[in-house]
């Protein structure tokens, strides 16, 4: 099975985007930190330290780590936090699995947070290279930044 990411990467108008609030991706890793706390509350109680906490530290670590890449100063450390945001979601898609063998959690939410994962996954891995393309300089630095205000991932 072969996906296709595209990325557009722009700015609204000539401004820069203000705030990490304004990225797309950091905005559906907030609404799949809510999918997974409202998944999780159906686990069994003995789960609650188990695998309802680390599916929950997990899905709250990647718009953390996005908002934290956002703050840093340069577009090295930006990816370096993006990457761990990336590798959080791989952790978290690795749990969802689990619980779904296990059968813990609503199956119709347990897709829906597999789907959103998926999607902030590769809106992460496209983040990241645009922005591995402009440190290479083969992006305009004037036409394209890494304080995006849109990112569309499709596929």
């Amino acid at each position: 099975m072969s996906v296709s990411v595209s990325v557009s990467v722009s700015v609204k108008g000539s401004e820069m985007a203000k705030s990490f609030r304004d990225l797309l991706v950091w905005q559906k890793g907030i609404q799949l930190s809510v999918l997974v706390y409202r998944l999780s509350k159906q686990f069994p109680r003995e789960e609650t330290y188990g695998l309802s906490s680390q599916m929950r530290r997990a899905a709250v670590s990647i718009p953390s780590n996005i908002a934290e890449g956002a703050g840093r100063l340069n577009t090295r450390e930006y990816k370096q936090y993006l990457g761990i945001a990336r590798g959080s979601s791989f952790e978290l898609q690795t749990q969802l699995n689990i619980a779904r063998e296990l059968g813990f959690g609503d199956i119709e939410q347990l897709r829906e947070a597999e789907v959103a994962c998926d999607e902030v996954g590769r809106m992460l891995f496209g983040v990241i290279q645009v922005l591995g393309a402009k440190q290479e300089g083969r992006i305009d630095q004037h036409s394209h930044s890494h304080s995006h205000s849109e990112l569309e991932a499709k596929s």
